[in-house]
């Protein structure tokens, strides 16, 4: 269960974060389910794609609040990012 609870925190932020973004950003905004999706989607893919070259913390299994920490901005980071660009692809496609 500790190796899978950075990935859980990575893709219910990543979530939070793709939210977030289309909330602000109103003309990305796909609606709560699509955002939450492409959060979640974004927020694992980026919480490890960022881990993996360091930039944060890697799903190791470690608990501390740094790992948690890192977990937690990389994948809201990722969710956002992926939203972002998901809503502009759509946008570019009507």
């Amino acid at each position: 269960m500790e190796a899978l609870l950075p990935l859980i925190i990575q893709l219910v932020s990543g979530a939070v974060g793709g939210n977030v973004v289309g909330k602000i950003f109103s003309g990305l905004n796909l609606g709560t389910l699509v955002n939450s999706v492409a959060g979640i989607v974004g927020g694992g893919l980026g919480g490890t794609l960022l881990g993996l070259i360091g930039i944060a913390a890697a799903p190791s299994g470690a608990l501390d609040l740094a790992s948690i920490a890192g977990s937690i901005g990389s994948g809201a980071v990722g969710g956002g990012v992926l939203l972002a660009v998901v809503g502009f692809v759509k946008k570019l496609l009507r």
